[in-house]
This record gives C-alpha cells, sequence and structure tokens, in this order.
C-alpha cells in the first residue's frame, strides 16, 4: 500500500465527509493506493456514525477507531500509527483547514528525496495574533532546544513519514508537538519541509486554548531532559549535586577559617552561627546531597528498567 492518511478528530462530524471525498480524488487522480484512518477522539456529536457510514460506503479504504473518552491528539496519532499500512504515512487534521491536494508532493519528497519525516510550514496563517505571535515564539523556542533549525511550523497537523518512522516512535501526553524532536531522538535525522496552504476553518471551532502553549514549554523540557539524560541521569543530578556540595563545603570552610583567623590574630569575632553565609552554605551541601542521592535513585530506575538495552538498530548483516 503507498499511503496511509491517519485523521485525529473531536466533534468534526460535519466536515468528515467532504474531507473523506477529497482524499479520495486525489488518491485516484494519482493512482495511489491508500486507506484513511479516521480516529475519532471520543467525539460527542456524531463522528463516529459518520465514520461508520463511510466505511460502509468505502470499506476499501476507509478505517476507524474510536475512544470511549477523550483522550488528546497525541494518544489518537499513536493509535493510528499502530494501524497504519502504508509506506508512507500522512497526517492531517479533520477541519479541513489542511488540504489533501498536498499529498502527491509529501509522497514524492519521502519516496523520492529520501526525507524520514517532511512537516507542513503554515506559512500564511488565517489566525488571530493572540494566536500567531506566541506561536512564532514556541517554534523559536522548540527549534533551538531540538536542533532541527530547518523546521518554521513543528505543531503543524500536515506531515508525511516513512513508514518506519511512525513504527519506531511513542506519541504520549501531548508530545504530538515534538513529533520531528521525538523522530530525531529515534535516530530519524533526515527531517524536511514544505510550505503547505493554510485553509480558513469552514466548520466547527478550535479545540485548543493558550494553555496549550504553557503545557508545550512543560514538554519541550521533559523531552529536553529524557532525550540528553533518560538513560544516565546520574550524569546531571551527579553533576549539580557535586557543585552544591562543594560550593557549600568550601562557603562552610572559609566562614570557619575567617573565625580561626580572627581569633588567631587577637581581632574581634563573632559565632559562626551568626553568619548569615555559614546557613546558605549549610543549604548548598544539603540540596547538593539531595541531587546526588536522587542521581543514584534515577540510575537504579534506569538499570532496571525492561527497556535499558533497547537501542534503534537499522540494519543487521
Amino acid at each position: 500500500m503507498d499511503i496511509s492518511v491517519v485523521v485525529p478528530l473531536y466533534n468534526e462530524a460535519e466536515s468528515l465527509p467532504e474531507l473523506a471525498a477529497w482524499i479520495g480524488r486525489v488518491m485516484s487522480a494519482n493512482g495511489f493506493s491508500y486507506e484513511i484512518i479516521f480516529v475519532n477522539d471520543g467525539s460527542t456529536d456524531d463522528s463516529w456514525e459518520v465514520i461508520r457510514r463511510l466505511r460502509e460506503a468505502d470499506p476499501a479504504h476507509v478505517r476507524g477507531v474510536s475512544f470511549r473518552r477523550n483522550y488528546g491528539k497525541s494518544p489518537a496519532l499513536n493509535t493510528g500509527f499502530g494501524m497504519a499500512q502504508g509506506d508512507v504515512v500522512i497526517t492531517m487534521d479533520a477541519d479541513l483547514q489542511d488540504s489533501p491536494d498536498e499529498i502527491p508532493e509529501l509522497y514524492r519528497m519521502i519516496r523520492e528525496e529520501g526525507y524520514d519525516l517532511v512537516s507542513g510550514f503554515k506559512k500564511k496563517r488565517y489566525d488571530p495574533l493572540s494566536k500567531t505571535i506566541p506561536t512564532k515564539l514556541f517554534n523559536a523556542t522548540a527549534r533551538k532546544v531540538s536542533g532541527i533549525k530547518n523546521l518554521h511550523d513543528f505543531n503543524c497537523g500536515l506531515k508525511a513519514y516513512r513508514k518506519a518512522v511512525v513504527k519506531h516512535i511513542e506519541v504520549y501526553g501531548d508530545m504530538h508537538r515534538y513529533i520531528p524532536y521525538l523522530a530525531k531522538l529515534a535516530g530519524f535525522h533526515k527531517i524536511g519541509e514544505k510550505v503547505v496552504q493554510h485553509r480558513a476553518r469552514k466548520y466547527g471551532k478550535t479545540k485548543f486554548g493558550l494553555d496549550r502553549f504553557v503545557n508545550g514549554y512543560l514538554d519541550l523540557a521533559t523531552l529536553w531532559f529524557t532525550g540528553r539524560f533518560g538513560k544516565k541521569p546520574m550524569h546531571l543530578f551527579g553533576l549539580l549535586g557535586s557543585l552544591m556540595f562543594f560550593l557549600g563545603f568550601i562557603s562552610v570552610a572559609v566562614v570557619g577559617g575567617m573565625k580561626l583567623w580572627h581569633m588567631h590574630s587577637g581581632a574581634p569575632y563573632t559565632l559562626v552561627t551568626d553568619s548569615p553565609y555559614f546557613y546558605l552554605a549549610l543549604v548548598l551541601m544539603l540540596l547538593g546531597s539531595q541531587l546526588f542521592l536522587a542521581g543514584f535513585v534515577g540510575e537504579l530506575v534506569v538499570r532496571n528498567s525492561p527497556k535499558r538495552n533497547d537501542y534503534e538498530i537499522e540494519e543487521t548483516i
């Protein structure tokens, strides 16, 4: 099979027939063998009934799965990735803001240019400034942290993947925003971008609020940490703990040495415990010890993880 189109959705009953027909026209015009996988994320409208009807009308191309409740876009994508059978997997939103006309070029970039992942870039957007400005800041931060300098729109729902990519990454929580980063951490480094059309929403309303930007930064910090120190937590906690303990120890030694010097020279002196630096030094030593122990605990967790020796092997001969 050439292409699997994974469509996560929540309360998009109005747009689904039009989207399925549009995808079908594009596939037929280009001679692609394909499947459309609708992942109903606990919709409260008639979305699942619409998917049932689409499946009955075209069982050769339409598949569907429905969650009992709303879990979020990442679990929906992860489920769709598990079901996908196509050599190239395309993801798009169900609200008709992503154009299926982009599919042939995305497919070509994966198959002919050898990209592992191609992310859409909605250069011209039909969104208010309250959304576009935070989005630009968010993407700039993601580029800096992930090291993927050529992507301008990490959160674009329209993406294309080589099949191996979606079978080797796990999309969880709200990590769908960082699928290119997840792919890079899994060893897929040929990541490209294509400028795509952003269409105005035709039905319904957006499902995302401004809280996604706060959550997005927290998720990015999590990915950065697990990517760099997930298998070696002692390298972070042990280093920070050692530095803090060393600074605290030196500070205590300086405070105590200054008192001894004053006593030896006959100069006026105060109790060590009267100095605020003594307590700051103790805090540094305590925090340093705790961080060092946290590193040990992290190493024990990693050591006992059943996936501690799971490595991405590309080829064996």
